[in-house]
């Protein structure tokens, strides 16, 4: 048995979860999940229903970890080998900014997806996010004046944050700016991301057929 049931649908968010677990080198189970017909064991770790979920099959027992963002920072801890997790000076930006993904930049993205885009200062400051402009300047910001999330070296944050980054400028959902395009060069670079992509794509294309 594998250290890892990884519940799935490659049409999904999972495709950040894969990644993840094949930067940290994880041994893992995959279960597709269709969108109609979720298995129990599915539903019994995740009452929510949603992908990705993992299930790490520990010593001390079953571990359920959902939300893209738990699952990457999570896989850093469990696999310290893999050198992913921040060394001190990174902690800040690592969390930081893994989390900003997580909030302002997918609640940007979406509400501008649905046709809310708050242009008041009242409906700002209630959105979270600000604005969508303002969230994807800061974002960009960063990027241009640092190579990965956290400086000059890859963490776990760039799976989260490259994908979020990734997703946005092939779906449109984020403009194609220098600093992101320039920093999907790099991340897209990694070896664990063009293994766990040809897997999802591989799927895709097999429930398409």
């Amino acid at each position: 048995m594998s250290k890892f049931t990884f519940y799935t649908n490659p049409m999904s968010r999972g495709q950040i979860a894969r990644w993840a677990l094949h930067e940290v080198g994880a041994g893992y189970d995959t279960v597709l999940v269709d969108w109609q017909a979720k298995p129990e064991a599915f539903l019994a770790a995740n009452p929510m229903g949603k992908v990705p979920t993992i299930v790490h099959h520990a010593d001390d027992g079953d571990h359920v970890v959902t939300e893209c963002a738990a699952i990457c920072l999570y896989l850093a801890e469990v696999f310290p080998e893999a050198g992913l997790g921040p060394q001190d000076h990174e902690r800040a930006a690592y969390l930081r900014w893994t989390f900003f993904a997580a909030g302002p930049v997918e609640q940007a993205v979406t509400a501008r997806s649905l046709g809310f885009d708050p242009k008041e200062p009242r409906q700002q400051g209630m959105a979270g996010f600000g604005s969508y402009d303002r969230t994807v300047d800061a974002l960009a910001g960063h990027l241009a004046q640092n190579a990965y999330v956290c400086g000059d070296r890859f963490t776990m944050a760039d799976v989260y944050v490259g994908s979020h980054v990734d997703w946005g400028v092939g779906f449109k959902s984020l403009p194609e700016r220098p600093e992101f395009t320039a920093y999907l060069d790099r991340v897209r670079a990694r070896p664990a991301y063009g293994e766990a992509k040809a897997i999802d794509m591989k799927l895709i294309a097999e429930m398409q057929s």
